[in-house]
């Protein structure tokens, strides 16, 4: 049998590409050491100056915690609003359905600057009829990301949905399932991995989001991204690099956890 494992060259183009793309996220790591007031290499004086900061300056743990709510509120909400949709397609075929999967897919399309100015004039609208949803409140961003988000979630519940093997859910309906239970019992079980892929995406699209979270925020809601965002134009905070490195750190380790488990699950049982 003929092995399809990649040869020296391909091996080592691969890792000279992996370097090159590494390279600026490794250099912000002695950045974030560096005990100046401003984005500098240490130049010898190291110090953990600017993560302490991230502990004892109040502004960087409400916008964490507030990135960290509004992402999952995002993500319960697109997921459950992309899991009926894609489900009622699927089950019910309606004539228009490439119309439909098309037109919730446009925030997908469209340009975000377009997306933010219109979520900018609708949330103002909002803002005249509540103050609890509205511009530069938390759940005018969490109505704002779940619109830019939810074509993601379609797209990753279609696929899953397309492996499905439509028999047996006809075999469920000529038993005389109820569309609720053939949803709940046939369907969703069969698509679990493919809800869970769509959830944590939506969660990280929601927690790095900052182009439209701009348009939408003033000084109330102010999320991780935003706050980035004003250290570097503002004031160049070097906060902003220790914040950087622990994000860093946490997605390898996320990235280490999920290649050995699924190497577990891969590996031949004895």
């Amino acid at each position: 049998m003929t092995s399809h494992r990649p040869g020296l060259i391909a091996l080592t183009v691969a890792a000279l590409v992996a370097v090159f793309l590494l390279l600026p996220l490794l250099a912000v790591v002695p950045v974030s050491f560096t005990a100046a007031r401003y984005l500098s290499m240490p130049n010898g004086n190291y110090a953990l100056t600017h993560y302490r900061t991230l502990f004892t300056n109040p502004d960087w743990a409400n916008s964490i915690l507030l990135s960290i709510r509004i992402g999952v509120v995002s993500s319960v909400l697109a997921t459950t609003l992309a899991t009926l949709f894609c489900v009622g397609i699927w089950m019910f075929r309606p004539r228009f359905s490439a119309a439909l999967v098309g037109f919730v897919l446009l925030p997908m399309i469209v340009p975000p600057v377009v997306s933010a100015m219109t979520l900018y004039f609708l949330l103002t609208s909002l803002s005249q009829v509540s103050a609890i949803i509205g511009f530069d409140t938390w759940l005018g961003v969490v109505l704002a990301h779940v619109v830019m988000i939810v074509p993601f979630c379609v797209v990753l519940i279609m696929v899953s949905l397309s492996q499905v093997d439509r028999r047996i859910d006809l075999a469920a309906r000529g038993m005389g399932a109820s569309v609720w239970q053939r949803a709940t019992r046939i369907i969703l079980p069969n698509i679990k991995f493919g809800l869970l892929t769509a959830a944590m995406l939506s969660f990280v699209l929601s927690w790095e989001e900052i182009g439209v979270t701009l348009f939408i925020t003033s000084v109330n809601a102010i999320t991780l991204p935003r706050l980035m965002w004003s250290g570097v134009r503002d004031n160049i905070d070097p906060a902003i690099a220790s914040i950087s490195v622990i994000l860093i750190v946490l997605t390898t380790l996320v990235l280490v956890i999920r290649m050995l488990y699924s190497s577990l699950r891969s590996a031949p049982k004895h």
